[in-house]
């Protein structure tokens, strides 16, 4: 892909070959499928939201960039643009957990972008996961959801002091994809809707090489969502048939959050590498260590607060603090938790209880948490000092011996 700092110059397909395959092979073990089932129009019809339903969407992205750097301002000035594409599942069980969020899709999309000088600052491109939340009754024509997306960003150019010395925004080839959404989604016929918002979207390494200002980008979308029936094929195939499934889910009312009440200790231990601003371009790293004791009290399947303390070990310190005795912190906080399935998105805000050693009094730590059974979970999360700037990426188990 070769831009020329406008996306409708692109040279060359925004799809790469890898991509256009992969919708070849999914075209081909569906059309095998197709061939092995049929179903009667006349024993299905008055079903309700019988069938599976999936959609198809294509997204285009324009806006600014929120750039924190000293040497990119030029290039990036010019704002950013991209487009992507998406592939959605909708689920119908009531039992579900989708269903106590209106009945929450998801799916996996592929993005493509640029943001200022190729040469500079590569070509993005993006593999991700999403879940999109209505935020409205299905009957309303037009209504209102919220989308997360995260995944992974590649083909970025990284600073090197000899051939990329200008970019000071990032300093890996990979990153962290982030993007949050908030709009609108038309129902324009029976199977399209036209989607718009707003959204922000984030590239970060999250310190574990330096340079890591990131790219911070915020603006508007617009999007196109077909929807249609995975089963109509096993029904009528002809393009003029009247023996139409629906193609689109009709929402009902969505389920009530269970109410929970539950309290519980947990333990979580995590690590990580980092890189100094003084190594950029170097192997130099530091090793990083959190060990966390929270309390947790759930209110509802969706909602938990926590509450706890922090013990953080960062090697980055020595440059300062030679002596390992002094790399050690202690901090505390409070949080908030919003669950959905196994899974949780959990923002922790505190502040440390000795000295900061110059990283700032206040800190955040946003997480991704999975639970792999009851008592044992995984986590990935970036805490930050103060409430912008990365401190470092952690990886990391926790598991409850406690709960009540």
């Amino acid at each position: 892909m070769n831009w020329d700092l406008t996306f409708f110059k692109a040279n060359t397909s925004l799809i790469p070959k890898g991509l256009f395959w992969g919708f070849i092979l999914l075209f081909t073990i569906s059309t095998i499928q197709g061939q092995k089932k049929s179903i009667s129009f006349d024993d299905v019809k008055d079903e309700v939201n019988y069938g599976r339903f999936r959609y198809i969407e294509i997204k285009g992205h324009t806006g600014f960039n929120l750039y924190s750097g000293e040497l990119l301002d030029e290039t990036v000035n010019n704002g950013y643009g991209a487009v992507e594409f998406r592939y959605g599942w909708q689920l119908t069980d009531p039992e579900h957990w989708t269903s106590r969020y209106g009945y929450a899709s998801y799916g996996v999309g592929y993005y493509s972008g640029f943001m200022g000088d190729p040469e500079v600052l590569g070509k993005p491109n993006a593999l991700f996961g999403f879940i999109n939340f209505p935020l409205s009754p299905g009957v309303n024509r037009n209504g209102f959801e919220t989308s997360l997306s995260t995944g992974i960003t590649y083909n970025l150019e990284p600073y090197d002091p000899i051939s990329n010395p200008d970019n000071d925004a990032i300093g890996t080839p990979l990153a962290l994809y982030f993007n949050l959404s908030f709009g609108g989604a038309y129902k324009w016929n029976r199977e399209m809707d036209l989607i718009y918002g707003v959204d922000f979207t984030h590239f970060s390494n999250g310190r574990l090489t330096t340079p890591n200002y990131g790219f911070n980008m915020y603006g508007l979308n617009v999007a196109l969502r077909y929807h249609y029936n995975a089963d109509q094929k096993f029904v009528d195939k002809d393009f003029y048939s009247d023996q139409l499934l629906d193609a689109r889910f009709n929402r009902p009312k969505k389920e009530k959050n269970i109410r929970l009440h539950e309290n519980s200790i947990e333990i979580y231990l995590a690590g990580g590498t980092v890189q100094n601003e003084e190594d950029k371009g170097t192997y130099n790293r530091y090793g990083i260590f959190s060990g966390v004791l929270d309390y947790r009290f759930k209110f509802t399947s969706m909602h938990a607060i926590t509450a706890g303390f922090d013990l953080i070990y960062d090697g980055s310190l020595e440059v300062d603090y030679p002596e390992t005795e002094d790399q050690f912190l202690v901090g505390a906080h409070v949080g908030y938790d919003f669950m959905f399935g196994k899974m949780a998105l959990r923002l922790q805000g505190g502040g440390y209880l000795t000295d900061d050693k110059g990283k700032s009094a206040t800190y955040l730590r946003a997480a991704f948490r999975y639970d792999i059974t009851e008592w044992f979970y995984a986590q990935i999360g970036l805490k930050t000092r103060d409430t912008s700037r990365a401190d470092f990426v952690e990886f990391g188990v926790g598991f409850r011996p406690f709960k009540w």
